[in-house]
């Protein structure tokens, strides 16, 4: 049996039970997770903002150690240090045949398996973004697989699973900032930290990092952060001031509200580059009228999970982290039991923290 956190119904709290996993069958591996990082994805499937089969056991970025291995998997074995990776590309479908794996039409197709059983009464579980790593161990598809670099950090190479990879990929990928370039970064977060620390990777000069919360100015500074800006209606003129009232030439949008969005477009240079990374529900709609569109020449483009392509930038963000331009443990901001998920959903609706870590 494995103690997991369990989402029964949309809306309602998680609950700590016992389940029962199956030995792995053909092309899947069983693992033993480290830790698992808290993040408001998790938040919004269990709110309703996005969708989820339930009952299901949430939590997507993971890192942990291979227990067993079913018939035909090769490239991990028992033993192995291993990394989560929720959004799998199937190699086949249309984004895939383009090279866009992050759009994989498939991807998520596994969130809606029975992987597990509640041990009390047998009920289904789904394994909510394919990997349901809010539990001692899981079973998950060889595809959601990859072995971890050497000299990483066990725990902390949870947060490559999802924060890191977005942050890096929003700034690499996605606005592709060049050297001396300037970038604002909106939340400070889990991903807006990591996100900061990809801006100083890229060689950006003036990073503004914008907030609601005063106390977040620290952890952003230490990240990269140039400048700190706490949040209100004259954020944009704020920016603009600080990179000769021209704006910045990027901006990166980590929150998912149309307000966020709208100043995060404001903010940059005429011409500048905005990357949506946040996830708003239905209901945040932002407008432009068509004159400002012509006139501001922007760019305002969405990006999903970085942009990235796991298999090839973990490697990469691998000799970042060895070489200490990428510094993981400074992301958490509190290491955490299972019970202590729900008091991480909540300091994430008060914008308090950066990423908590769940520790197995």
């Amino acid at each position: 049996m494995v103690r997991a956190a369990v989402l029964p119904a949309v809306g309602a709290p998680l609950e700590i039970a016992e389940i029962d996993l199956p030995d792995p069958g053909p092309g899947q591996v069983r693992i033993r997770l480290a830790a698992a990082g808290v993040c408001h994805s998790d938040l919004s499937l269990s709110n309703g903002t996005m969708r989820v089969p339930v009952p299901a056991v949430l939590g997507h970025e993971g890192a942990g150690t291979v227990v067993a291995v079913g018939e035909g998997v090769t490239h991990v074995s028992p033993g192995a240090p291993v990394i989560l990776n929720w959004a799998p590309s199937c190699g086949t479908c249309h984004a895939c045949t383009l090279g866009e794996v992050w759009l994989c039409a498939n991807a998520l197709n596994g969130a809606a398996d029975v992987y597990a059983h509640r041990t009390s009464d047998g009920s289904d579980l789904h394994p909510g973004l394919n990997v349901a790593a809010f539990a001692e161990e899981t079973v998950v598809s060889a595809s959601c697989v990859l072995p971890l670099p050497d000299g990483i950090p066990l725990t902390d190479a949870a947060l490559l699973g999802c924060a890191v990879l977005t942050g890096y990929g929003a700034i690499h990928h996605s606005a592709r900032v060049r050297e001396g370039e300037t970038v604002a970064v909106f939340g400070v977060g889990g991903v807006g930290l990591s996100t900061l620390q990809s801006a100083r990777i890229a060689g950006a000069t003036t990073i503004v990092a914008v907030d609601v919360s005063p106390e977040k100015e620290e952890l952003a500074r230490a990240a990269g952060a140039t400048d700190y800006v706490v949040a209100s209606e004259n954020t944009a003129r704020e920016i603009r001031a600080l990179t000769g009232k021209q704006g910045v030439d990027v901006a990166v949008e980590c929150v998912g509200r149309a307000v966020t969005i709208r100043t995060a477009w404001e903010s940059t240079r005429r011409g500048g580059r905005t990357t949506v990374v946040g996830i708003g529900g239905k209901d945040q709609q932002v407008t432009f009228n068509a004159l400002e569109l012509f006139h501001w020449g922007r760019t305002l483009s969405g990006c999903v999970y970085g942009n990235s392509d796991p298999a090839k930038d973990v490697p990469v963000l691998a000799e970042h982290v060895r070489a200490g331009r990428l510094d993981l443990g400074a992301l958490v901001t509190e290491r955490i039991a299972l019970e202590g998920i729900p008091a991480a959903f909540e300091n994430m609706v008060a914008g308090k923290g950066g990423r908590a870590l769940v520790m197995f």
